[in-house]
C-alpha cells in the first residue's frame, strides 16, 4: 500500500521511499491507526466529532480542534496552532475514532486549551516545510561538533523544523543532567532560529530514529507500538532463554518489548508446574530439578551425588512423587519412572538443500606449499621413470625383432 514514490522504477528496481516514511497516502507511515468507520455514516442528527489526530515528523502525533469545520481525511496536510507561528502535520486521523484513542492517551476531548487546526496547507506552505526538512541533517550534524568541542555528555538524535521554519527542537540523549546554555547561544547565533532542547529516552530514540530489528522486520516500536512497559530479566527466565544481553537487547541497548508479547502464555502454563527449587526424595537419594520443558510437560532431575546423569520424568510422575513425599514417603528411585518415558525417535530422512557435499568439507586443515610442491616433483619424477622404463623396454623389444631378421634362414 506505498505511494507513487514507492513503487517500481525503471526495468524492475525498486525506486524507495523519496518522502523518507512521509507519504500522504498513509501507508508507510509510523504508528498509523485503520479507521475501520471511514465506510459508515452518521446517523441523522449526529456531527462529526470536531477534533482529529495530526503526525508531524516521525511517530510525533497531537490532537486539533477542527474548530473551523473543515471536511479534512486521512492524509491532508494541514497547519496547524503552536505557541508562537504554525506548524504544518498531515492528518492520521478523523471521526469517532479520534474520540477513542484520546480516552487512552488520558486526553480531554472538552477541554477548550487544545490547540486548533488553522487550514489546509498551501502549496506555499508545503514548499517552506519541504525546503526546512531538507536542512536538518545538516543541522544536526554541526549541532553535534558543536556538543563535542564544548565536551558535552549528550547525544543529539535528532532534529524536528517547525512548519514555518521559526523554531527547532533537537531531541537528545544523556545519561546525567547536561548544562547546555552556552550551546543553545552558538547554535542560535549559528542558525538564525529558536532552539529547544528537549531530552528523550533510548527506547524513545529507537522510536524516532526506527530500523530493523533481530527478527527481521521493522521495530515494533517505530510501526504500531505506542507505549512502553518495563521489561525485567525474569521474563526471559519464565520463558527458559539464555541471559546473554546481546541476544536479549534491542537497538536503544534495553531489553527487548518482545519478551513480554508470551510472558502471559508462560505463566500460565508454568501454573500446572512444579518450582525450579523441587526436591524429590527417593531411598538412593535427593534429586533436584535441572530443567523444564514446559512444551512436552517434562522435567528433568538428577541426584546430588551425580549431577551429570540426568532422568527424564514427566509433569504427571513429578506432581506424584511430591505427593509421596508430603506423606513422608519415600519412592524407591528415579529409574522407575524414568524407564516408562523412554521414546524411540524415528529417524527424520534428510537431504540438504546443499547437496550431497558435506558441510565441513571447508573446514580441513590448509596443507603446507612445501609438502604440496614436494608431492609434486615425486609424481614428475615416477612418471618420468615409468616413461623411461616404457621406452626401454620398447628398444628392447625393437632390437629382438632387427636380431630375428637379421638370422639366415636354413637351407
Amino acid at each position: 500500500m506505498g505511494c507513487s514514490s514507492c513503487s517500481t522504477g525503471k526495468d524492475g528496481q525498486p525506486r524507495g521511499c523519496k518522502n523518507n516514511g512521509t507519504c500522504g497516502t498513509d501507508g508507510c507511515n509510523k504508528l498509523t491507526v485503520f479507521d475501520w468507520l471511514s465506510n459508515m455514516s452518521l446517523p441523522n442528527g449526529e456531527k462529526p466529532f470536531g477534533y482529529v489526530e495530526v503526525r508531524f515528523k516521525n511517530s510525533r502525533k497531537e490532537f486539533f480542534r477542527n474548530t473551523e469545520n473543515l471536511s479534512l481525511s486521512i492524509g491532508d496536510i494541514v497547519a496547524t496552532q503552536t505557541q508562537s507561528g504554525h506548524d504544518v502535520g498531515m492528518v492520521t486521523l478523523a471521526g469517532e475514532l479520534v474520540k477513542v484513542q484520546m480516552k487512552r492517551k488520558k486526553v480531554d476531548f472538552k477541554d477548550e486549551t487544545l490547540p486548533k487546526i488553522y487550514r489546509k496547507a498551501s502549496q506555499n506552505d508545503i514548499d517552506k516545510w519541504q525546503k526546512c526538512r531538507s536542512r536538518e541533517e545538516e543541522i544536526k550534524k554541526r549541532a553535534r561538533e558543536m556538543a563535542i568541542l564544548l565536551k558535552l555528555q549528550m547525544k543529539i538524535s535528532d532534529v524536528e523544523f517547525q512548519g514555518d521554519g521559526s523554531k527547532a527542537t533537537f531531541y537528545y540523549t544523556a545519561e546525567d543532567r547536561v548544562d547546555f546554555r552556552q550551546l543553545i547561544k552558538d547554535m542560535a547565533k549559528a542558525f538564525s532560529i529558536r532552539i529547544e532542547m528537549r531530552q528523550i529516552g533510548y527506547r524513545q530514540e529507537a522510536q524516532r530514529l526506527g530500523g530493523i530489528g533481530s527478527c527481521g522486520r521493522e521495530l515494533c516500536c517505530s510501526t504500531w507500538l505506542s507505549d512502553f512497559r518495563s521489561v525485567s530479566t525474569s521474563a526471559a527466565r519464565y520463558q527458559q532463554l539464555s541471559l546473554n544481553p546481546q541476544k536479549l537487547a534491542g537497538q536503544c541497548g534495553k531489553l527487548k518489548c518482545c519478551l513480554n508479547y508470551e510472558l502471559d502464555t508462560y505463566l500460565e502454563a508454568l501454573k500446572d508446574f512444579p518450582s525450579q527449587d523441587t526436591k524429590l526424595y527417593t531411598e538412593k537419594g535427593i534429586a533436584f530439578c535441572q530443567k523444564t520443558d514446559i512444551f512436552k510437560a517434562t522435567l528433568w532431575f538428577s541426584y546430588k551425588e551425580d549431577p551429570a546423569n540426568w532422568h527424564t520424568l514427566s509433569k504427571e510422575q513429578v506432581q506424584e512423587i511430591i505427593a509421596k513425599n508430603k506423606r513422608k514417603e519415600k519412592v524407591a528411585s528415579l529409574e522407575e519412572y524414568a524407564a516408562d518415558n523412554i521414546v524411540i525417535d524415528e529417524k527424520v530422512v534428510f537431504e540438504n538443500v546443499v547437496g550431497q557435499d558435506s558441510l565441513t568439507r571447508f573446514d580441513r586443515p590448509k596443507r603446507n606449499r612445501n609438502s604440496r610442491n614436494r608431492n609434486k616433483n615425486k609424481n614428475r619424477n615416477r612418471n618420468k621413470n615409468q616413461k623411461g622404463s616404457q621406452n626401454q623396454k620398447g628398444n628392447q623389444n625393437k632390437s629382438r625383432k632387427n636380431n630375428k631378421k637379421r638370422q639366415p634362414k636354413n637351407a
